[in-house]
């Protein structure tokens, strides 16, 4: 989907860190940007960026768990715009820590309702109707590095995130034949405050009070001890809204962020060859079930080059 102009996308959590990164360069594209969030809040503030900078905009209260009101916003998403052309499911928490058989039912059931099902809900409410227009397409759902590389002490964060890659590569496989593409963005360390905006979303999945803002520190206040120096490690929003679009305008099957992570990634990879037996191949067998021994969806993903270039 190279020329977006004129074209209208549907971000999910598009009101602030990395969402609202991809509404903003969604919008640099030309595209007409519908930013839903389950934050009024954090929409008024959106919207009114947009507004500021002419650029059109639809801001939507959604929480992408509940099916019915996806489909009301699908809805008023067309009324507003037309025809939807990209839809970005990047709404999602961060979960509590800790080993699997540690963790709460009420934190795994809330994970899974925002951070898988709420996919789930984006790709049966819209992707149809992509299909049907006939206009073309894209999918982008946001993983996480986790995806790819587990991260330990966040066990039920890395398996929702291993979730929703595998259902975009499932989702890749099924648009086969189409005109529509899908990726899994695997982003690394970005600014962002998910910290906040998951306690706000769960605390009103579970009925309970959101956790109150810390405390301002004294302006006398020394110091502490130890600082982390985040400048440099971290990076912009912007980066990877500017990703996601030239991803989406690429059709790549995977857009991933940080060249930090290729060495580890590696290593994962070379894990899982390394378990294969070593035993002599039966011709047949891949002959007979090409569809379970090779996909060709991964033969299609192409070298990215740095941003820029």
């Amino acid at each position: 989907m190279e020329n977006l102009k004129g074209k209208t996308a549907f971000i999910t959590g598009g009101a602030s860190g990395i969402g609202l990164g991809i509404a903003k360069a969604s919008a640099k594209e030309g595209m007409n940007v519908v930013i839903a969030d389950m934050r009024q809040s954090a929409i008024d503030e959106a919207v009114a960026l947009f507004k500021e900078n002419g650029w059109p905009v639809l801001g939507l209260e959604l929480n992408v768990s509940d099916r019915a009101a996806y489909v009301k916003a699908a809805d008023a998403a067309e009324a507003a715009f037309g025809n939807i052309h990209l839809l970005v499911n990047n709404a999602g928490i961060g979960c509590a820590g800790g080993p699997l058989w540690a963790v709460e039912d009420k934190d795994t059931d809330i994970a899974i309702s925002v951070n898988l099902i709420g996919v789930l809900n984006g790709i049966k409410t819209i992707v149809p109707r992509i299909i049907a227009h006939g206009e073309g397409g894209h999918i982008v759902s946001t993983a996480s590095k986790a995806a790819l590389i587990p991260v330990p002490g966040c066990g039920l964060y890395n398996v929702t995130k291993s979730a929703v890659l595998g259902v975009m590569l499932t989702l890749a496989m099924d648009l086969v034949g189409t005109n529509v593409g899908a990726s899994a963005f695997c982003p690394g360390g970005y600014i962002t405050n998910l910290g906040a905006s998951s306690g706000f979303v769960t605390a009103a999945m579970s009925g309970e009070a959101p956790p109150p803002p810390p405390p301002a520190p004294p302006a006398d206040a020394a110091a502490p001890a130890f600082a982390m120096d985040w400048d440099g490690l971290l990076r912009s929003p912007d980066d990877a809204g500017e990703r996601v679009l030239r991803g989406v305008k690429r059709g790549d099957l995977y857009i991933l962020t940080h060249a930090e992570f290729k060495e580890g990634y590696e290593e994962h990879a070379q894990a899982v060859l390394r378990a294969f037996p070593e035993e002599v191949a039966n011709p047949r067998y891949g002959a007979t079930f090409t569809n379970l021994t090779r996909n060709d969806i991964f033969n299609e993903q192409k070298q990215v080059p740095a941003l820029g270039k």
